[in-house]
């Protein structure tokens, strides 16, 4: 049995796409989701920072981990991709060319597009007061990751070859492209991609209800994680 404590923002949703992509496989594990509600200040309490103890989500724990007795708690998002992909057999290639092309997308996602576009995001719509130098700096930034993401994506339908986690990482960060200064227009490979996962049953699914933190239109700050 899993349990999954996520809330409703970019890397919470990594989780519910990673989990959505495997119900339609067939082969999600048992598991139980936990809302975080991060306005409630959930993230802050012992319980959740005995699995979690950077007070963010999303984070799991494994109650049958593969070749231990003990259940195991996992916290940051691109750590928990990787083990419940390679616990599931699923989303990661076992070519190993393959999977470490996966994996360091993956990476490049948790220490780079992320942080980069959560700041503009943040900049952009949240600050309660307006930083020009700060706005400009991470917009720059985020604009050019996501040049590197449409470079990456030219003449391949997904970034590592087949539909992997470096995909499921890096999709709920682009769903909040407008809120961090970004045109898709601008990045033509980007859009495609955007659009054909945007198509999936599994992300229609796992997005119907979701509500973007970095929205133009600004949202409850405390909402962010």
């Amino acid at each position: 049995m899993l349990d999954l404590h996520f809330a409703r923002t970019p890397n919470g949703m990594k989780l519910k796409l990673f989990m959505e992509e495997l119900e339609d496989l067939g082969v999600a594990p048992p598991h139980r989701w936990h809302l975080v509600r991060l306005s409630a200040g959930e993230q802050h309490t012992p319980a959740f920072l005995a699995i979690s103890p950077n007070n963010k989500i999303p984070a799991i724990v494994d109650h049958a981990p593969h070749g231990g007795d003990a259940p195991l708690s996992i916290f940051e998002s691109g750590a928990i991709l990787h083990y419940l992909a390679e616990k599931t057999g699923h989303l990661l290639s076992r070519d190993t060319h393959a999977k470490w092309d996966a994996l360091q997308w993956l990476t490049w996602q948790v220490a780079g597009l992320g942080p980069m576009a959560g700041q503009s995001g943040w900049f952009r719509t949240h600050a309660s007061q307006e930083d020009l130098y700060a706005m400009e700096r991470y917009t720059r930034e985020t604009q050019r990751l996501y040049g590197v993401l449409d470079r990456r994506l030219e003449g391949r339908a997904f970034i590592a070859g087949e539909y992997s986690i470096a995909d499921i990482a890096c999709w709920p960060w682009v769903v909040s492209h407008a809120g961090h200064g970004i045109a898709l227009d601008d990045f033509p490979n980007v859009k495609r991609w955007f659009e054909a996962i945007r198509q999936r049953p599994a992300t229609q699914r796992a997005f119907a209800d979701y509500r973007d933190p970095y929205a133009v239109v600004r949202h409850p700050a405390e909402e962010i994680a």
